[in-house]
């Protein structure tokens, strides 16, 4: 593995750690009392402002049943198994993959969240420092953002200061649900260099009310 090798894995292991914590269910304090690991140092490993020791990511690996070649991107594909009539595609957690591959600034990644068997529960919430800009692709995703409560379909989006409360899940039952995330760590937003179009009719371009949810 060469040094830029070594450079890329580091950067994207920031977005498994919190993948598999998220997947845990716990949150920064819990990992931080169960590990001794400062809930800071643990925010900024998953944003990317810090690359993890060898320390780390074994204490982390234990705490959250993964193995190291899952959190470096390296563990070997599962094997085919034979088809049913309802395959899982998306298997039974979060999928995450990582779009950008480098440490600091704006981090990109693209969730699938697989369909939900039961009507969605609400959404635990969570935050941290940070800026998020989220875009559905395919599906219903319900937000729960703050006080608010909102249902964002294919081709909407939301924008928010992390450090609101927020959390997300599948919103329908149907299928799965993918949505793209720009995420600014130190508050990092997208910077638009070119009005908005107006649609056919004079319709103003479709955004969730969270799009609006600007923080200073």
């Amino acid at each position: 593995m060469t040094g830029g090798d070594v450079a890329d894995t580091l950067a994207a292991m920031g977005t498994r750690l919190r993948a598999a914590r998220e997947r845990r269910g716990v949150t920064l304090t819990g990992v931080s009392c169960a590990t001794g690991i400062s809930p800071s140092t643990l925010s900024r490993i998953e944003t990317g402002r810090r690359k993890p020791t060898l320390e780390v990511v074994l204490q982390l690996s234990k705490e959250y049943g993964v193995s190291l070649d899952e959190l470096a991107g390296t563990a070997p594909p599962p094997a085919a198994g034979p088809r049913t009539s309802a395959p899982q595609l998306y298997g039974d957690d979060k999928a995450v993959l990582p779009l950008t591959r480098y440490v600091g600034g704006l981090h990109a990644h693209k969730h699938v969240l697989p369909a939900a068997a039961e009507p969605p529960t609400q959404p635990r919430q969570v935050s941290h420092d940070g800026y998020e800009w989220l875009c559905v692709l395919y599906g219903r995703l319900r937000l729960a953002l703050g006080d608010q409560d909102l249902v964002l379909t294919a081709g909407e989006v939301a924008e928010f200061d992390t450090r609101t409360p927020h959390g997300v899940v599948n919103a329908g039952s149907g299928g799965p649900v993918e949505y793209l995330i720009m995420f600014g760590p130190q508050g990092e937003r997208l910077r638009l260099r070119t009005p908005p179009a107006v649609g056919r009719g004079n319709r103003q371009p479709n955004r969730a009310q969270a799009g609006r949810e600007a923080h200073p």
